[in-house]
């Protein structure tokens, strides 16, 4: 730190200096304008001159009135002698005798200074400085100093598998003669591999703060610059660093920014990043050996990755980073539910059923976001109701209190996921319901919303067939109880035509059509995707109508099961009407035949209105008709 200042302050020294030497040669005594010679002797002849100060030919003049001026002497050895005779007082000066050196220095001075200047520049440039404004080759890794880092293993959750598979790595940076002493090698890099957001950056600072070791991070992008040679200078750099702190931890993030594939760019196989990806095999694995520094890496792309990278010797071993199951994302809540209050009501194990998909970063931004309704209602703890409202807030977006509905609008919507919840609670293999809502909420106008009570892995023909009757239990009920329809089924048909579609030509579904594969195949072209017709048109019409058959079926299933039904639905309708949302427990009542219990957060009391639901997740979530 205080060498870095030092060559700030020399740095700005030398271009002080340099600026003053330029400007002194600018700084020199001018004489009097219109003032000769010839009428300086004709004044001291008058008697206009009190006295004269003689320094080589330089003449300086104090007239008996005015102002003081000088003027040059063409080398008239009579001069004093006049003017004496004329009564002016003479005095003399010696000549400033300037040596040999001060004048080479006085001339040659600024030339030497611009070119030390630059010589400065340039040094710092190429990395051989320690810091400022140009020391480009500098590596910009930061370092964590191991009394720093308190990310354990115990901060980390849902990722079981990825934390056995570098807890070697802890053993060995705390005892290496353990694995040195039997002949064995431990990796020298770690390449983290999976979704954003899945925990790969906290991951690698637990390995570091279990092991108690130095952890400098970078990203790959930090290495590029548009000056050629500088990211091959800062690798140089950091493993040089490393190298003092060993053992040690380098994590580099987002790889796939320096270490893709060599000889895909328009430089010819010679551009900057493919330097710098030269540069960081040689460091890896080289001539040069590399004990105690460990290399984590993390990317989502490494398709992209150079194949050299890849090899034993240099990331020897892959770890997948996926996105948590169900009991990992309980994990996750729980670990980020230490940090806020929580009420007792609040069960990680119904949050963790509803947020299939989720990453660990979208279950730490859920706990904030429930914090943050909790804190806007003023209350101490973070209870249930805060975390419906901020998972259907990351699902669908705020609620849109100022939207105007008429009552007729209202009317048809509750009628409309009535029946999608009427028809899910009547079918066997259908997800519980957890939650209808006919608040508006980001594009829909209401949700019905099922939580699955497990992951799915597999989709099965009578699962995927009774999620087509729930789709169409929305349009049905508005056809049997309103004889009208809306557009507000357009996005259930499509998905339920999707569904059906796939069963038939994807998944050999279809007891005519057998298992066979009935898509056409798609290649990557230069100009985009283009199809290759693999079905003949007769084929195809009898796929069509094999998926006619499908959806006109369990449309007429999800029918019996409304007609059957109706004053269910009828009571499922008046409470939402009244309530805008009506949860599990009320939804079994009204199934039983019993009058729904009040809600447990009436909309009154609930400054953040009724929730809303979600649309289908992505991973093993069950259908959320709106």
């Amino acid at each position: 730190m205080n060498n870095n200042w030092i060559q700030k302050v020399g740095v700005w020294f030398i271009v002080g200096l340099i600026l003053f030497t330029v400007f002194k040669q600018f700084d020199k005594p001018r004489a009097q304008e219109g003032v000769t010679y010839s009428q300086f002797m004709e004044d001291a002849k008058n008697g206009k001159v009190k006295r004269v100060d003689v320094q080589g030919r330089n003449i300086q003049v104090t007239p008996v009135d005015g102002q003081k001026y000088s003027v040059t002497s063409p080398g008239d050895i009579w001069m004093v002698g006049d003017l004496m005779k004329f009564g002016v007082q003479v005095t003399g000066k010696p000549d400033e005798e300037q040596s040999v050196l001060v004048s080479a220095l006085y001339y040659l001075g600024p030339t030497l200074l611009i070119i030390g200047f630059w010589f400065l520049m340039m040094r710092q440039m190429q990395g051989g400085g320690k810091g400022g404004a140009f020391s480009f080759g500098k590596s910009r890794a930061r370092l964590i100093d191991e009394n720093n880092n308190a990310v354990t293993f115990a901060d980390v959750a849902g990722c079981d598998e990825a934390k056995e598979e570098v807890f070697e790595l802890v053993d060995f940076l705390k005892d290496p003669s353990k694995f040195q002493k039997l002949g064995g090698r431990i990796p020298r890099g770690v390449l983290l591999v999976g979704p954003p957001g899945t925990g790969k950056t906290l991951l690698a600072r637990a390995i570091a703060g279990e092991a108690k070791v130095p952890f400098f991070s970078i990203s790959g992008s930090d290495f590029v610059e548009m000056f050629v040679g500088v990211g091959a200078a800062r690798v140089r750099d950091m493993f040089e660093n490393a190298k003092k702190q060993s053992p040690c931890i380098i994590f580099i993030d987002e790889i796939d920014a320096v270490g893709r594939h060599r000889g895909a760019g328009m430089g010819g196989g010679n551009d900057e990043r493919e330097q710098t990806l030269n540069q960081m095999l040689v460091e890896m694995d080289g001539f040069e050996a590399n004990s105690g520094v460990i290399v984590i890496a993390a990317t989502n792309r490494s398709d992209v990755l150079d194949k050299a990278l890849l090899r034993p010797g240099r990331f020897d071993r892959q770890v997948h980073v996926g996105l948590p199951d169900i009991r990992g994302r309980e994990q996750i809540l729980k670990v980020h539910m230490r940090k806020v209050p929580i009420h007792g009501d609040v069960d990680a194990s119904i949050l963790a059923r509803g947020t299939p998909g989720f990453s660990g970063a979208d279950l730490a931004n859920l706990v904030n976001e429930a914090a943050l309704f909790a804190a806007r209602r003023n209350k101490r703890t973070v209870d249930m109701q805060d975390f419906e409202d901020a998972k259907d807030k990351i699902y669908m977006g705020p609620e849109r209190k100022s939207a105007v509905m008429r009552e007729e609008e209202r009317r048809n919507t509750a009628y409309h996921e009535s029946g999608h919840a009427v028809v899910a609670k009547m079918l066997p293999k259908a997800d519980p319901v957890h939650k209808v809502t006919i608040m508006p909420r980001g594009w829909a106008l209401g949700v019905t919303w099922q939580l699955p009570e497990h992951d799915r892995v597999n989709m099965y023909k009578d699962k995927m067939l009774e999620d087509i009757s729930i789709l169409f239990g929305g349009r049905l009920a508005e056809e049997i109880f309103l004889n009208s329809s809306s557009t507000g089924a357009s996005n259930d048909f499509e998905r339920a035509t999707k569904m059906a579609r796939d069963m038939v030509t994807r998944y050999g579904m279809s007891e005519t059509l057998g298992t066979m594969v009935y898509v056409d195949t798609e290649q990557q072209g230069f100009f985009g995707p283009s199809s290759s017709k693999t079905v003949s048109e007769a084929t195809q019409q009898k796929v069509d109508a094999e998926i006619r058959t499908i959806l006109d079926t369990q449309y007429a299933v999800a029918k019996k099961i409304l007609e059957d039904n109706r004053d269910k639905v009828e009571m499922m309708v008046k409470a939402l009407l009244d309530w805008e949302t009506i949860d599990a427990d009320q939804v079994n009542d009204i199934m039983a035949g019993r009058p729904p219990r009040p809600p447990k957060y009436p909309p009154s009391s609930n400054t953040g209105g009724p929730s809303g639901g979600a649309p289908a997740p992505a991973e093993g979530g069950a259908p959320a008709a709106a």
